[in-house]
């Protein structure tokens, strides 16, 4: 073997030394940048949780005005049941004063419906106080539960990602301990190939500052 073919190899090796380098550095701002992402994710999906939790136990308290306002009204339906029973008018109309302003409408669309529904408060137009309020803030619980379990799904998925850039740096750090030049270029290569599929993976993540 002549000096012209030892030449390049110190060349090359230094190609390769350089490239590992680039790897190396490439790679450890990914880790750390996926590392800060997972972070920031997992904030977002604490802060989703306590959002549903705290619109949850708003929405027990909205529940329970309405179950208070129709146990009322029941009641006081009641006592006008029994005046219509016994045929005493002026204690019905006493009663019918003190209606709460949502069974007034509920009652006076069941009278003007002749009376076919079981009774005001099975009404579609009785919406005691309280009704919507649970509603609105049942669903918005049920939304922030899912954006949590969501962002939950995004840190882990930042997670993940940092053990694929690991192995990229494991096996870059691994060719530089190789003697024969085919072992560093295929730990070398390897590394690359994982590194981009890990470039190409992030690029479709959504991105938390």
């Amino acid at each position: 073997m002549t000096a012209d073919d030892n030449a390049p190899v110190p060349k090359r090796r230094r190609v390769l030394e350089v490239m590992t380098v680039v790897t190396l550095s490439i790679t450890a701002v990914l880790t750390a940048w996926c590392g800060f992402e997972a972070s920031k994710w997992g904030g977002e999906m604490s802060i989703a949780f306590s959002q549903a939790s705290s619109a949850r136990v708003q929405a027990a308290s909205a529940e329970a005005t309405a179950q208070a306002a129709r146990q009322y009204d029941l009641t006081i339906y009641a006592e006008w049941i029994i005046a219509e029973r016994n045929g005493d008018l002026d204690l019905m109309s006493f009663i019918e004063e003190r209606f709460t302003e949502e069974f007034a409408i509920a009652f006076t669309a069941w009278q003007d419906g002749g009376r076919t529904e079981r009774g005001p408060l099975a009404m579609a137009e009785y919406v005691p106080p309280g009704t919507a309020e649970a509603q609105e803030l049942s669903e918005r619980a049920d939304s922030k539960f899912e954006e949590a379990l969501i962002n939950n799904q995004r840190g882990d998925n930042y997670s993940l990602l940092t053990v694929l850039f690991a192995l990229v740096l494991f096996f870059a750090a691994l060719s530089q301990a190789q003697h024969l030049a085919w072992r560093r270029h295929t730990f070398l290569g390897l590394s690359v190939a994982l590194g981009v599929v890990g470039i190409v993976i992030l690029a479709t993540f959504p991105v938390k500052i």
